[in-house]
């Protein structure tokens, strides 16, 4: 089967080079794309076929891989695309539905892990009435692919829920050094972190530079995530929160020794 890759950031490029490296077709569009991503697309072996349109009608399932935020806007891009559509963007179980009533065929999807680059480290989780026909496509990858179940919806609540505590917790580490900081016992606070929780004062460096280099992405991430609690009856203000800390964030290099200063600042008026 031919699939078209839509569209291939970091980690929609190492998709596509793990699909490629299994044998597979795998088609992307250049139209309207940076000169970055081309490189990436180039570098993971995907044939440029030029536009949305062309990709729609040579590819026999559509993998989108973009900001949650756009994600309706891609599914609506390819409303007459007559193959499969997956979507495997970090969006709510209400979006994901969303996205079933623009595409004739769906099969929601939800990616956890890091780019792929070596077995085990890369989930892609599926649901759908065709989901085990996509889970097949990436049989001999090194993405472990997992079907929840049939109901869409399914694979994107497990990203949710996932996400939830991960990126959560990380942007609620950050608020609790910057208060800290504000009232003047960040450094009594580290020292009580080191008596009784001494894997913090690390975990909160770490979480300041993936809010760096990545924060502003998830922005519309915890958006989402705050959605499907809501609809769940569940008190969504956790991660509204969690979408401003990231929103304050600035987007900067994360190989310097000054990035959690940088977030801290950011993130307080009053620093």
């Amino acid at each position: 089967m031919t699939i078209g890759l839509l569209h291939p950031g970091e980690m929609g490029a190492a998709v596509g080079a793990a699909l490629r490296a299994s044998g597979q077709s795998v088609l992307w569009a250049s139209a309207g794309r940076s000169a970055a991503t081309a490189e990436r697309a180039h570098e993971a072996g995907l044939e440029d076929v030029g536009t949305i349109e062309k990709l729609g009608r040579r590819s026999d399932v559509v993998l989108s891989l973009c900001p949650p935020h756009a994600a309706v806007d891609v599914a609506r891009s390819l409303t007459r695309f007559a193959g499969i559509y997956v979507d495997a963007n970090a969006v709510s179980p209400a979006t994901a539905r969303r996205i079933t009533e623009l595409v004739g065929r769906y099969v929601d999807g939800g990616i956890i892990g890091s780019p792929p680059r070596k077995p085990g480290t890369t989930r892609l989780y599926l649901s759908g009435s065709e989901a085990t026909l996509v889970a097949g496509l990436f049989a001999h990858t090194i993405i472990d692919a997992i079907v929840v179940s049939e109901n869409p919806g399914a694979a994107s609540a497990v990203k949710m829920a996932f996400a939830a505590w991960t990126k959560g917790t990380s942007a609620l580490l950050l608020a609790v050094r910057a208060v800290a900081r504000v009232e003047g016992i960040e450094q009594t606070l580290l020292d009580e972190w080191r008596t009784s929780q001494p894997h913090l004062p690390e975990q909160s460096v770490a979480a300041a530079r993936s809010a760096l280099g990545k924060g502003w992405r998830w922005v519309g991430e915890m958006n989402e995530i705050a959605e499907t609690f809501a609809a769940a009856g569940l008190p969504d203000g956790f991660h509204r929160a969690a979408a401003e800390i990231y929103r304050r964030s600035p987007h900067a290099r994360t190989d310097r020794d000054d990035s959690l200063e940088q977030v801290l600042s950011a993130l307080s008026t009053k620093t």
